[in-house]
């Protein structure tokens, strides 16, 4: 059923998300740190971890374990990063250790990413959805253990 093509793609999908799984641990979140790369022409064009926005202190939740609201998701840093760049996400992928929430996913349809690769399946599947509802290629690719080593 894979082709050598396929098989080829999945070995990339994995590399791109054990470096994306490296990437999440820069954050400071405590609860969940994600990481995320958007590749465009086999080249890494940004990066983004969950965190506070630029001149905020790094903590990401309050003293009950509560996400703060002003915390930014690994998507929304990696596109807000290359939209400060020269380059474009336009046709790109877009690696993530967790699958995008509904905010993240829209960010991804307005950016131009005609692809999403990630690793964990989120309980709440609704950007996934929306997603799928766009035409963006959406692959749950888990990585293994051996993945990770």
């Amino acid at each position: 059923m894979n082709s050598d093509m396929d098989l080829k793609q999945e070995t990339l999908d994995r590399r791109y998300l054990r470096m994306a799984a490296i990437w999440s641990e820069n954050s400071y979140c405590e609860r969940r740190k994600v990481g995320a790369l958007i590749v465009k022409g086999k080249m890494i064009i940004s990066d983004g971890y969950n965190g506070t926005p630029s001149g905020f202190p790094n903590v990401c939740e309050s003293s009950e374990g509560v996400t703060l609201p002003y915390v930014l998701h690994a998507e929304a840093n990696a596109i807000t990063k290359v939209a400060r760049s020269n380059n474009s996400s336009e046709g790109g992928t877009l690696y993530v250790t967790a699958s995008p929430c509904m905010e993240c996913s829209k960010l991804i349809i307005q950016s131009g990413i005609r692809r999403v690769v990630f690793s964990e399946l989120y309980r709440i599947t609704d950007g996934l959805d929306l997603l799928r509802e766009a035409g963006v290629e959406v692959v749950h690719l888990p990585l293994e253990m051996k993945d990770e080593q």
